[in-house]
């Protein structure tokens, strides 16, 4: 990073920069040389302080919004850094990232880029969302998972907060009605803190070409669709219909959703009627292979007729798996850009 704005990504605190190689307080992004005491003004990104009192903050000390933003631009071409595994990079953008948001608050910024800013650290949330999900089997993962699930949300309502600013000088994000929508599908687990009111009442409160929107309608079928146990429904509209960023959202849930249709087609069926396994894994957008691993998870025997594996119902054997193992699909796959 070259230019004077980059280099005041960390902020023209020396003192600070100072303390932190003193204290091998340096993260591996912020090294030079892989030095864990060495730092420089282009490496150094400024850290989140809990501590933080408004009253002792020099002006200096608070990076302007043009370096706020040239800062999450530097933050987000780190997250497709291979060099070092996904927690890492995740645990780097997570801390620095709160301190933008600080910043902005500290200055109480609310305007276009502001929002840009705010809307572009829920991306890192929800892509992170996908990606932890997809690694995280032990307990140290899922306290990963949870605290970004928790900083996502934090940050949406501070969003929400700032779109309802803007409309007073008639001003819009054109991504408010997708970002809205992310709100709807992190109720999908259940894995979030407990709102006050009911989703219900938070959608009465909300613009009316809001709730009409494709996103939101989106969103509220999909929720729906998972709660009453409509696979088949979830899965075409998921095909047909989600962004990039909701599918990111949705795609924990999938091989949830999976064993339960699972669950449904051998409660429900005949003996004699048996579900080849060819067309399901169409219908629940997975590979035929990784279906087959789902169904001997959940105790289900496989028989083979030819080339056709399939599974009769009524098999005393299933019960669904907890917890489920990483989501999978064919589908969830495609690259997300900025």
């Amino acid at each position: 990073r070259t230019g004077s704005v980059l280099e005041l990504t960390f902020g023209p605190n020396s003192t600070e920069r100072a303390q932190r190689e003193r204290l091998r307080d340096l993260a591996v992004f912020e090294r030079v040389c892989s030095d864990p005491m060495r730092t420089s003004r282009s490496l150094a990104v400024k850290k989140f302080c809990r501590t933080i009192s408004s009253t002792g903050i020099q002006a200096s000390d608070i990076r302007p919004l043009p370096v706020l933003r040239e800062t999450m631009d530097y933050l987000w071409h780190l997250l497709n850094s291979s060099e070092y595994p996904f927690e890492i990079v995740h645990d780097f953008i997570f801390d620095r990232t709160r301190s933008v948001r600080q910043d902005l608050s500290i200055q109480n910024l609310v305007n276009d880029q502001a929002i840009g800013i705010y809307e572009d650290v829920i991306k890192f949330h929800i892509l992170s969302h996908q990606r932890l999900a997809r690694s995280c089997q032990d307990s140290d993962a899922s306290s990963l998972c949870y605290l970004n699930t928790e900083q996502m949300m934090k940050c949406l309502l501070s969003l929400f907060d700032m779109y309802h600013t803007i409309h007073k000088i008639n001003s819009q994000s054109n991504k408010e009605a997708e970002y809205y929508s992310f709100f709807v599908l992190l109720h999908m687990g259940c894995k979030i803190p407990k709102m006050a009111n009911s989703l219900s009442f938070w959608y009465s409160q909300l613009p009316a070409s809001i709730v009409r929107s494709k996103e939101m309608i989106f969103a509220r079928t999909i929720l729906r669709c998972y709660h009453l146990g409509n696979f088949k429904r979830f899965f075409c509209m998921i095909a047909d219909e989600a962004t990039e960023l909701q599918l990111c959202l949705v795609e924990p849930f999938l091989n949830e959703v999976r064993a339960r249709a699972l669950m449904y087609l051998n409660h429900s069926g005949y003996k004699l009627q048996h579900h080849p396994l060819t067309h399901l894994s169409d219908i629940l957008m997975i590979e035929e292979l990784e279906l087959e691993d789902l169904c001997r998870i959940c105790g289900l025997e496989i028989s083979r007729s030819g080339d056709t594996k399939a599974f009769a119902p009524k098999q005393t054997t299933f019960s669904l798996p907890t917890p489920l193992s990483k989501s999978s699909g064919i589908y969830i796959s495609r690259e997300i850009k900025r």
